[in-house]
């Protein structure tokens, strides 16, 4: 658990490490909230837990753990505390209840959702089941528990091409991110398909295709946005930069990146390399937070967008989410028996 800091220590714990990403004003106002969070999760037995993508200011004070969506479910799964917050977005809350069902799960936002988890629905999972049958259903992590219940088992970016190699066949279905599977497809050699299910399955199944993928034409809003264009734009100026991208992106930007991996991938190969300069093509919030943890390293920006649903997420609503029990985050049990065993084999995976 974090240590409690006086509102004093933690502005200056919060200064000495966003005094130039974050404007001094708004860093002890963010303080005092930051210490009345932890003083509240003390006193009601909360743990918090933070994705790589919050805001600096928040990422940095009260989450008792951090990570991407595999680390989390990892933390979910051992927390020993009556409630658990969760600062990310909707499905991570249901990820977590799935693996506690006997304890509170809050969302601070309700409307922290996921334009990649809304891309797909169960019944379009039962679809594809009907029209490939026997093919095992690999789900990404960022999907709603009633699709997870669908699956077979879970992915996250990390762990991906591990969970696909432990099926042991020769065909997956994997959903819904278009642009993971086509790049999970070009690491494994995989000739991948996108059916639209209003087709005759005969073009699938009887009409001599040879695929090894089925994927799902889901789009994250945020990654979706970075074009190579913007690499060589990047690499004109400044041309020893080394750029990092989440494979969320399109092969195309992954291709021309010098990396992709996971947030989490992403962080290590920040604090174990030293190159002039990075750029990572992510969630905007995250490089700010790399930068704060690595004052030694030079950061480029291109922070088009931020995630409209995590930046739901603040140390206002996390607050009133631990002073009044809100939002209570509820998973159907049937549902929740369903997923939870696709959850825990992508944890037993790791």
């Amino acid at each position: 658990m974090a240590v409690e800091l006086s509102v004093d220590e933690m502005y200056r714990k919060m200064k000495a490490m966003l005094s130039g990403i974050v404007p001094d004003f708004e860093l002890r106002y963010k303080a005092e909230l930051a210490c009345e969070i932890n003083r509240l999760k003390k006193e009601r037995n909360a743990v918090i837990l933070g994705h790589n993508y919050m805001e600096p200011a928040l990422y940095h004070s009260v989450p008792d753990f951090t990570g991407d969506s595999l680390e989390l479910s990892r933390r979910a799964a051992k927390a020993d505390a009556d409630i658990i917050v969760f600062c990310g977005v909707k499905f991570m809350a249901e990820t977590a209840k799935i693996l506690n069902p006997t304890k509170t799960v809050l969302l601070p936002s309700e409307k922290a959702g996921c334009s990649l988890a809304a891309s797909i629905t169960a019944g379009d999972v039962r679809e594809l089941k009907r029209r490939f049958p026997g093919v095992p259903v690999v789900t990404y992590v960022n999907t709603y528990a009633d699709v997870k219940a669908e699956s077979d088992v879970c992915c996250t970016s990390s762990n991906a091409a591990a969970v696909v190699e432990s099926l042991g066949t020769d065909t997956v279905i994997f959903l819904p991110d278009e642009y993971l599977a086509r790049n999970l497809a070009r690491e494994t050699g995989k000739h991948i398909i996108f059916p639209t299910l209003s087709e005759p399955a005969a073009q699938e199944t009887g009409g001599g295709l040879d695929f090894q993928m089925v994927g799902w034409r889901g789009r994250c809003e945020v990654h979706e946005k970075f074009t190579v264009g913007d690499i060589r734009r990047v690499r004109e100026q400044f041309p020893d930069v080394v750029i990092l991208a989440h494979p969320e992106c399109s092969p195309e930007v992954v291709e021309a990146a010098d990396f992709s991996g996971s947030t989490s991938a992403m962080i290590r190969y920040v604090e174990k390399t030293t190159v002039p300069r990075y750029l990572l093509l992510t969630e905007c919030a995250m490089g700010d937070n790399i930068a704060a943890a690595n004052p030694d390293k030079d950061m480029l920006r291109l922070c088009m967008v931020r995630c409209p649903h995590m930046n739901q997420i603040t140390l206002e609503d996390t607050l009133a989410s631990l002073q009044r029990t809100q939002y209570v985050i509820e998973v159907p049990e049937e549902i929740r028996v369903r997923a939870l065993r696709a959850v825990e084999r992508m944890i037993a995976i790791g």
